[in-house]
C-alpha cells in the first residue's frame, strides 16, 4: 500500500492506495500551523495497516508560502560571476522589498562567466572570492547563492568558485548553484537560486516535520516529497532543492485528475480552499509553462506547470455585490462560513444554499435570495469558463475535469464547455495524484546532429533518459519517454540542437526495502555538464566595466 498526502493551506488531504492502484481510503484535515499534528489527523483517518505501507508521497506549499509572506527565510549571500559585464543591474534589483528584506539585499559582484558559445567572459579570480567570503562570514550568512553568466552552457565557473568559497567558509554553509536549478536568462535564473538557498533552513525543517509525524504513526517506510514535474525526490534532494516543490501541489492534483477520470488529455479546475487553478494536461502530464514564470512577484524560469491561478475558492469571501475573492477565510473555513456558525459569507455558503453540497446547517443561509445565489454561481463559472479558455490551444473540444474539495463549486457544465466532469474522490485528488508520482530521468543538452543522424541522435538521448530513470529508482520496463523537445542552434556549428527529453517510470518499491531510505534521488535530473538551452538571453550591463568583488548590501 501507499499513502499519499498533500499539505495545503487549508486543508491537509490523504489518500491509501493499494497495489493495484485502486483508492482504499481518503480522508481530510484542517492543515494545522505545526504541520506535523494535521498530517498525523489525516494519515489515522485513513485507519491504515501501518505494517502493509511500503512508501509515502507527500506534496506541499509550504515553501512558496514562505515566500509568498517573507516569512521562515534565511538571510543568502548571492554571488553573481559576470563582471565586467552585468555590473548595471545587482542581484535582486528587482525584488518586491518585502521579500528582498527577508534574505538580507547582500549582493557580490565578481569576475567569471561565459559567452553564449561557452568562451569565457571572465577568468575566475581566487583572490577576489576570497575577498568575498571573508564579508560573507563577518555578516554571519550560511547560505550562498552562486550565479554565472550562461553557466547553463557551462558549469565549470560557478562550480570552482563554491569550491573556493567552501575551502573559506567551512562545510556548515549551504551552496545553491543557479545552473542546477534554472534555464538561460541571468536574472531569472539568479532569482530561483537566491530563492532556493533562503528556503534551505527551512526545507530542513519541515523534512523533519514530515518524518516526526510518521514516526508518531508507526510508519517505517521511506518517504518521498512531489516534485513541480509531477515525479518524486528523496528527502536529501528536497533539502538541497526546495524549490523544487513550489508547484507541487497544483501538479499533484491535475496528474490525480487524469488518473480518477481516466483521460490523459484535458483541462483541469481545481478548487481549494483559498484558490482555483486551472491547467492543461497532455498525455497525463501538466502542460509546461514556457519562459519565465513569477512567484510572490520575483520573476524565476525554473520548470513548473503552465498554471492559472484565481483568488475563487471554499473560503472565498462573497460580496454584496455577488463578486468571490480574491479574500478567504482558508483554513478557518470551518469556523467562519456561516453554514458552521460563523459571519463571514462564503462561496461554501453559496453551494450549499443553492444544494450542490450538504455539509453544515443550512438552515443558516436560508435568509439568501434564489435570485443572489444564481447569479453569485453563475459569475464563478463564467470566470472559470474564462480561464480554461485562456489556457487551451485549439479550437477542438476539451473535457474539462472538476477536483478538489471547492469543486461542488463547479456546475456540470462551464460556459462554451459541455463536458464537465467530476470523478469519484475527487476531493482528494491531490493526495492521489501524490501516491501514483512516478521517478523521472531527463537528458537536456546540445547534441551534434549531423545530416542523416537526426534519428539516430534520438535514439541515444531517450535510451539516456530511461536509463537515468532506472538509476533514480524507477521499475525498468516501466519507463516510458512522455515529452521529447527539439531546438535547433543556428549560431553554433555542427548542426547543434538542444535535446530535452523526459523518461518517467513506477517507483520500483521492491529496491527500498523496509527502512526509511530510498533510491539517490528519484526524480533528480542529471546536471553532470550538459548545456542547457544556450543562446538567446541578453545580459545587462554588459558594456560596462566593474572591477573588484563589490557588495551590494
Amino acid at each position: 500500500m501507499r499513502i499519499g498526502i498533500d499539505v495545503g493551506g487549508t486543508n491537509t488531504d490523504a489518500a491509501l492506495l493499494g497495489d493495484d492502484d485502486r483508492v482504499l481510503a481518503a480522508a481530510k484535515s484542517p492543515t494545522t500551523a505545526d504541520i506535523t499534528s494535521g498530517v498525523i489527523a489525516a494519515v489515522r483517518a485513513l485507519d491504515a495497516p501501518v505494517e502493509s505501507v511500503t512508501a509515502v508521497m507527500i506534496g506541499t506549499t509550504h515553501f512558496l508560502n514562505a515566500l509568498i509572506e517573507g516569512a521562515r527565510l534565511a538571510p543568502v549571500a548571492a554571488v553573481r560571476l559576470g563582471l565586467p559585464a552585468t555590473a548595471a543591474l545587482p542581484p535582486m534589483t528587482d525584488w518586491p522589498e518585502r521579500q528582498r528584506a527577508a534574505v538580507g539585499g547582500h549582493g557580490y559582484l565578481c569576475h567569471g562567466g561565459r559567452e553564449y558559445d561557452g568562451r569565457p567572459l571572465s577568468p575566475l579570480d581566487p583572490e577576489e572570492l576570497k575577498r568575498t567570503a571573508a564579508d560573507i562570514a563577518a555578516r554571519g550568512i550560511g547560505s550562498v547563492a552562486i550565479s554565472a553568466v550562461f553557466s547553463p552552457v557551462a558549469e565549470e565557473d560557478e562550480r570552482r568558485a563554491a569550491d573556493i568559497l567552501r575551502a573559506e567558509l567551512g562545510d556548515g554553509v549551504h551552496f545553491s548553484l543557479s545552473h542546477e536549478l534554472g534555464r538561460v536568462g541571468l536574472l531569472a535564473r539568479e532569482n530561483a537560486t537566491i530563492v532556493n538557498a533562503a528556503l534551505r533552513d527551512l526545507a530542513t525543517v519541515i523534512v523533519r516535520s514530515f518524518g516526526e509525524a510518521l514516526d508518531t504513526l508507526s510508519i517505517t517506510a521511506p518517504f518521498f516529497l512531489s516534485q513541480n514535474d509531477g515525479t518524486l525526490m528523496d528527502v536529501d534532494f528536497a533539502r538541497t532543492y526546495p524549490v523544487a516543490t513550489f508547484a507541487s501541489g497544483p501538479t499533484n492534483s491535475m496528474r490525480g485528475a487524469a488518473f480518477l477520470s481516466g483521460l490523459g488529455d484535458c483541462a483541469v479546475v481545481d478548487v481549494g480552499g483559498t484558490t482555483a487553478d486551472v491547467g492543461i494536461l497532455a498525455g497525463g502530464f501538466p502542460r509546461e509553462a514556457a519562459g519565465e514564470s513569477e512567484a510572490a512577484g520575483i520573476r524565476t524560469n525554473f520548470r513548473i506547470p503552465d498554471v492559472l491561478s484565481l483568488g475563487i475558492g471554499g473560503g472565498s469571501h462573497v460580496s454584496d455585490a455577488a463578486e468571490t475573492g480574491p479574500r478567504s477565510v482558508g483554513y478557518r473555513l470551518t469556523e467562519d462560513a456561516l453554514v458552521f456558525g460563523g459571519d463571514v459569507l462564503t462561496a461554501t455558503d453559496l453551494a450549499v444554499a443553492a444544494g450542490r453540497a450538504d455539509i453544515g446547517d443550512r438552515g443558516r443561509v436560508a435568509h439568501l435570495s434564489p435570485e443572489f445565489t444564481d447569479r453569485a454561481l453563475a459569475r464563478i463559472a463564467e470566470r472559470l469558463a474564462e480561464s480554461v479558455d485562456r489556457m487551451r490551444t485549439s479550437a477542438a473540444p476539451l473535457p474539462v475535469v472538476a477536483v478538489g474539495g471547492g469543486s461542488i463549486l463547479v456546475p456540470g457544465a462551464l460556459p462554451g464547455f459541455d463536458d464537465v466532469r467530476r470523478p469519484g474522490h475527487f476531493d482528494v485528488a491531490n493526495a492521489v495524484g501524490a501516491a501514483i508520482a512516478q521517478v523521472g530521468g531527463e537528458v537536456d543538452r546540445v547534441f551534434q546532429v549531423p545530416e542523416g543522424r537526426r534519428e539516430a541522435v534520438l535514439a541515444e538521448a531517450r535510451e539516456e533518459a530511461a536509463g537515468r530513470a532506472e538509476e533514480a529508482g524507477a521499475r525498468p520496463g516501466s519507463v516510458g519517454i512522455v515529452d521529447i523537445e527539439e531546438v535547433p542552434l543556428a549560431y553554433l556549428p555542427g548542426g547543434a540542437t538542444r535535446i530535452r527529453v523526459k523518461a518517467v517510470g513506477d517507483l520500483d518499491l521492491g529496491r527500498l526495502g523496509g527502512a526509511r531510505s530510498g533510491p539517490e534521488r528519484p526524480g533528480a535530473r542529471r546536471r553532470d555538464g550538459g548545456p542547457d538551452r544556450p543562446g538567446g538571453a541578453q545580459q545587462p550591463g554588459s558594456n560596462q566595466r566593474h572591477d573588484g568583488a563589490t557588495p551590494h548590501a
